[in-house]
């Protein structure tokens, strides 16, 4: 189920709902997920299909938590799609329990030595 933009709001809005390689599969297999406007737009200028990005967040595994973020808990998650690329995605899951992909990169320099490392200047950021 592709909804992208119709989270663009809602994700500001977020209740801290654990977020966890279960849930984020879960949610996609049940098709309980959507994309910001900025996360579709990110995919879409690196050829890389909405369903496409969240099937391999589905598989992915989360490599930073941020339970404490003010807009609500979210996860940097890392998946591979399907032509062998590393992506990263944010996702948070929304009030009413569905995922939202907030934003996705492809991780590569200068911020990232590779798909799990951050360069060390960017340690924070």
């Amino acid at each position: 189920m592709n909804r992208a933009g119709s989270a663009a709001a809602k994700w500001l809005h977020l209740m801290g709902r654990l977020v966890s390689a279960e849930a984020i599969g879960e949610a996609v297999r049940e098709g309980r997920w959507s994309m910001s406007y900025h996360a579709h737009g990110r995919a879409g200028k690196r050829r890389i299909g909405d369903e496409e990005l969240v099937l391999a967040l589905a598989g992915g595994e989360i490599l930073e938590d941020y339970p404490d973020d003010p807009r609500g808990a979210s996860a940097l998650v890392l998946g591979r799609i399907a032509d062998g690329r590393w992506v990263h995605g944010v996702c948070a899951f929304d009030p009413g329990g569905d995922l939202v992909v907030i934003t996705t990169y492809v991780p590569e320099l200068p911020k990232w030595l590779d798909e799990r490392t951050r360069a060390p200047r960017d340690k924070e950021g």
